[in-house]
């Protein structure tokens, strides 16, 4: 089966459990919970910036290409 498209993306989902969660009484188990979010996030936006920045590079890529013929 397909998996199902979510209305909302990973990061905007993440970034709502996160206020959440940080909303509240600071316990170990929970501050372990926030850490693995935040890693989380991280790695979203990460993945969201590097993508990004290789569509630019490689259209810039493209457009001095036929330009050097």
């Amino acid at each position: 089966m397909a998996k199902k498209t979510t209305s909302e993306s990973d990061e905007t989902r993440l970034k709502k459990k996160l206020a959440a969660k940080s909303t509240g009484d600071k316990d170990v188990k929970e501050s372990e919970a926030l850490r693995s979010l935040k890693k989380r996030l991280r790695r979203v936006q990460r993945k969201r910036r590097t993508l990004a920045l290789r569509k630019k590079n490689s259209a810039s890529k493209k457009a001095a290409a036929p330009a050097a013929k």
